[in-house]
């Protein structure tokens, strides 16, 4: 399917941009409930959105081609037992585009998060188990080599810059079992191998999102596939 229906350049409209900064400023239950039907509307132009990028990227990546959007959709209702901010709802739309479905915690896949000034596209492997991300550093280490052609690629560059090294990401040390002067050793502090590209607010209402979304998950594939080849 193509990112234009009929005449109709798929994009985000401003309203839904709109109702996530109304909810961030009336994150309470009654407000939700009488403006429902902004957010069913607001969600469906999310899920049109994904689903002309799946269409697109599913071409080059296939195993993602035959996801639905609507299964790539995270639930905006916080889950708030353990946590601190009570705030029932969530200010952003996200959808996580696995080959193993959005609840995958074992494959790297694809994210896309609308959250005014604080919209983004990338992916990866976020905070794998200890035996996932065992494989992923043995793989960086024996084949570090293609992993930094991978990374150090003009277009993942263009578009990613590096990994996230967050500190929340990152070890202080090498791993045990490393050598400390490892050529990889600052990938293999990584507990999560993810890449992030900002977008802003005007970027989402453009004719151009999915063409540039698209671009984005492109220059992730290959990282995509290498971690997941590593976890076979």
């Amino acid at each position: 399917m193509s990112p234009i229906f009929g005449k109709r350049m798929i994009m985000l409209q401003s309203s839904t941009i709109k109702f996530l900064k109304d909810l961030k400023k009336n994150n309470n239950k009654p407000w939700f409930d009488n403006n429902r039907k902004a957010y069913e509307t607001a969600k469906a132009d999310f899920t049109n959105f994904i689903q002309a990028v799946i269409d697109q990227h599913g071409k080059k990546d296939t195993s993602i081609k035959n996801i639905i959007a609507k299964d790539c959709l995270f639930r905006i209702n916080r889950d708030v037992r353990f946590a601190k901010d009570k705030s029932p709802y969530k200010s952003n739309f996200g959808a996580s585009i696995n080959r193993s479905g959005r609840k995958a915690e074992h494959s790297a896949g694809y994210y896309f998060q609308v959250q005014p000034n604080r919209n983004f596209a990338g992916g990866g492997i976020w905070m794998p188990e200890p035996n996932e991300l065992k494989k992923v550093r043995q793989e960086i280490d024996y084949n570090f080599a293609d992993f930094k052609k991978i990374i150090s690629s003009k277009k993942f560059k263009s578009v990613y810059g590096d990994l996230d090294r967050s500190e929340e990401f990152l070890l202080r040390r090498v791993p045990k079992g490393y050598e400390t002067n490892n050529p990889a050793g600052d990938y293999l502090k990584l507990k999560s191998f993810v890449a992030i590209s900002f977008f802003t607010d005007v970027d989402l209402t453009s004719k151009d999102l999915v063409k540039k979304t698209v671009a984005a998950f492109e220059a992730l594939q290959p990282m995509i596939e290498f971690i997941n080849k590593s976890m076979e």
